[in-house]
């Protein structure tokens, strides 16, 4: 047991290099070994078999030769097959829409939550964030189907609004964008909320005091002290929202109408209906790739923050 002790201090996997060594192979299991398995789909062409696309490598047996050779199978027209087709370009630039739109709305009802949490007495803040993630208690499925009953002509919107006088008849909210947005911004908020809650918590409130202190009235102080403060807080809740929005499935499908095309939902056509694996991996690694972007945004802006700290 000591040899083997000594030989994992040696390599670094002793100590804080276990520490470290566990999230960077739950990543390599369970991100880079699938995301390579769609790489190497996305390249290969369909077929009618199990599983239904060619297999990228091919021993080549020559006879007169006696020799073997590996043969790669590059099929480069599922990717150009994107770029020829307007369907996969609307899919991915509605998708964009419905999820800078759920980000936005996010932002407006999740800052001013954030902020009256964060302002809060410290012994009323852990009961109001307990109701925030309340809802995370509940199945995903279950509060989707709740706003079928909401949104549609005889729920309780439309039923309201026919009973306060606002509308004659019956209001459909339901299979629409509307209903997309608010299915969506629901199911996110608190992904907006729970970063930007962490940053205004840790604000120092003399900094507001001070602004006071020179003539600085509330709300001038709010845009000049606070909000650029809270940044790092909106560009992680954007993300956090945004990122997911854009290859969400279960909402839409619910919620939208069928002109509500998105790209999780082309996926899914392409992976089950169509069957036709290989376009189906390179519009997941398209979109991976797209949100790469902002991932590295993210990682950018967490770097300053951390510099600015020290």
């Amino acid at each position: 047991m000591t040899k083997l002790a000594h030989l994992l201090h040696r390599v670094g996997l002793w100590g804080r290099g276990v520490v470290v060594a566990v999230p960077y192979l739950w990543l390599l299991l369970f991100f880079l070994v699938p995301f390579l398995i769609v790489f190497g789909i996305s390249f290969s062409e369909s077929i009618i078999a199990q599983p239904p696309y060619a297999p990228l490598f091919d021993w080549l047996r020559d006879e007169e030769a006696g020799t073997t050779k590996l043969q790669v199978l590059l099929n480069l027209t599922n990717y150009l097959r994107l770029l020829g087709d307007d369907l996969y370009l609307l899919a991915y630039l509605n998708s964009v829409r419905i999820a800078l739109v759920t980000t936005l709305l996010c932002l407006l009802i999740g800052y001013p939550m954030a902020y009256a949490i964060a302002k809060a007495d410290p012994a009323r803040r852990g009961p109001l964030m307990m109701l925030v993630i309340l809802p995370f208690w509940t199945s995903f499925l279950i509060r989707i189907y709740a706003w079928i009953g909401i949104l549609k002509s005889n729920g309780v919107i439309s039923n309201l609004l026919e009973w306060l006088g606002i509308t004659a008849g019956p209001v459909e909210i339901l299979y629409s964008d509307w209903a997309v947005y608010i299915g969506m911004t629901y199911c996110y908020l608190p992904f907006m909320v729970l970063p930007l809650y962490s940053t205004l918590e840790k604000m120092d409130p003399t900094l507001l005091e001070a602004a006071a202190d020179l003539g600085c009235r509330p709300f001038k102080a709010f845009l000049t002290v606070t909000l650029p403060l809270s940044i790092p807080g909106i560009v992680a809740g954007s993300l956090l929202v945004f990122i997911p929005a854009v290859g969400e499935f279960v909402t839409p499908e619910l919620l939208g109408g069928p002109d509500t095309l998105m790209i999780g939902r082309v996926l899914w056509n392409e992976f089950f209906a169509n069957r036709d694996w290989p376009v189906a991996s390179a519009v997941a690694i398209a979109l991976l790739l797209f949100l790469v972007v902002p991932i590295m945004v993210f990682q950018h802006v967490q770097g300053k923050q951390a510099e600015a700290d020290r």
